[in-house]
């Protein structure tokens, strides 16, 4: 879009500058029971980047189940956003969800509701963080129920990473899992490291663990991805904005 353009009306000659948003505009779609990522994305906002949020239908139970049936409801929750078609990126902003759908569903959901937007999910973008910060053995702290490790597990295994550990909280409320305190999201993931680990991975956008990446990382000298961070720095990447963040880890602050 050019900086500015004039449009001529009955009554007015009418001046156009490129709005509030002049970097890029962002899209994520997510749950219906989401209380933690529209803070963090707004926090991490960039001048001149627009966020862009809806939500899609789900009850408050978080099983391999209820995940497998947000699938038909990506495409209309997507279309929602900007229809004038200037969105740059579309995110489908769940962890787990995005890997029990699957990534290239997911993309093909998006892309159906933002046709002009790239379209990339909160997995796929922990798991080119993961490879950006060189990370291959990981530990994954969860606040899931077993089945939905399993099949993080396995997922993240078929994508070349080795997973040396993976633990949950055992929780199946959405409610809940927004409730976990950073502190004991913290001491949690300390609490498996290994020696043999490249990274730990927090998993879920519902836990609050930006709010204490920097401290564990700190405490174990190693990188930490949790899945808001990734996702952040994977849909502002995407959209061409490579500014730098520090205190949310060193995904952010240098790559």
């Amino acid at each position: 879009m050019n900086d500015q353009r004039s449009i001529t009306s009955e009554r007015y000659c009418v001046d156009f500058d490129q709005g509030r948003h002049h970097r890029a505009k962002i899209g994520y779609v997510l749950l219906a029971t989401e209380q933690t990522i529209q803070d963090d994305v707004m926090k991490l906002r960039p001048e001149g980047v627009g966020i862009h949020l809806s939500r899609a239908p789900n009850p408050d139970s978080i099983t391999n189940e209820t995940f497998a049936k947000q699938v038909e409801f990506l495409a209309d929750a997507a279309s929602t956003l900007l229809p004038d078609g200037s969105l740059d990126v579309i995110c489908y902003a769940c962890t787990s969800g995005s890997l029990v759908i699957g990534e290239e569903r997911v993309f093909l959901e998006l892309k159906k509701g933002q046709p002009g937007a790239v379209a990339t999910s909160l997995i796929t973008g922990v798991i080119r963080a993961l490879n950006a910060v060189g990370a291959k053995r990981i530990v994954i702290a969860t606040p899931y129920l077993d089945e939905i490790n399993q099949r993080e597990s396995e997922y993240m295994s078929a994508r070349g990473f080795e997973i040396l550990a993976i633990e949950g909280l055992n929780l199946e409320k959405d409610s809940d899992m927004v409730r976990v305190k950073p502190e004991f999201i913290k001491d949690f993931a300390i609490s498996l490291d290994r020696d043999d680990a490249d990274a730990i991975f927090i998993s879920c956008g519902a836990l609050r663990a930006l709010d204490v990446i920097d401290e564990i990382e700190a405490t174990i000298g190693k990188p930490v991805i949790c899945s808001n961070q990734a996702m952040i720095w994977d849909t502002l990447r995407l959209a061409g904005i490579n500014d730098h963040f520090h205190g949310y880890g060193q995904l952010l602050a240098k790559f």
